[in-house]
C-alpha cells in the first residue's frame, strides 16, 4: 500500500524585480555590503520609494556608524590600558569578541533582509522604521 501525501505548496518566490531594477529582497541584503549601496539607495529612484529598501538602508547606515563608534571606545581603551599585564589583555580579547558579534550580527542582518523580512536590531531598528516610513 502507498500512502498519499499532500502536495507540497510551492517555494516562496522574491517578488520580480522592476524594469531594469533589483527586487526589493536583493536591494536590502546589498544594502549592508558597505555604506555606499545603502546610500545609493536612498537616492536613486525606484528604491528610495521602497519601503523594505529604505528601512534596511538607513539601519545599514545606522549598523556602521554604531560599530565603528563600538569599535573606536574598545580600542582606545586598549590601548590607554594596554601596559597593564591583565587589563591589557582583557581588552584585547573584548576587541577581538566585539569584531566576531559584529561581523554574525551583520551576517544575520543580511540573511533577513534576503528574506523580505523587517528585522529590527535593538535602538537601531526603531530609528530606521522611523526613517523609513518618514
Amino acid at each position: 500500500m502507498s500512502e498519499s501525501f499532500p502536495p507540497q505548496p510551492p517555494a516562496p518566490q522574491s517578488p520580480p524585480p522592476a524594469p531594469g531594477g533589483l527586487a526589493d529582497n536583493v536591494a536590502s541584503a546589498l544594502a549592508y555590503f558597505t555604506i555606499i549601496p545603502a546610500v545609493l539607495f536612498l537616492l536613486i529612484e525606484p528604491y528610495k520609494s521602497r519601503p523594505l529598501v529604505r528601512f534596511h538602508s538607513f539601519q545599514s547606515i545606522a549598523f556602521v556608524v554604531a560599530s565603528f563608534l563600538l569599535h573606536v571606545v574598545v580600542h582606545l581603551t586598549r590601548m590607554m590600558l594596554h601596559w597593564i599585564p591583565l587589563i591589557g589583555l582583557a581588552f584585547m580579547l573584548l576587541d577581538v569578541m566585539v569584531a566576531l558579534v559584529l561581523f554574525l550580527v551583520w551576517l544575520f542582518v543580511v540573511y533577513k533582509a534576503s528574506q523580505g523580512e523587517w528585522y529590527k536590531l535593538p535602538v537601531l531598528g526603531d530609528f530606521a522604521e522611523q526613517q523609513a516610513r518618514a
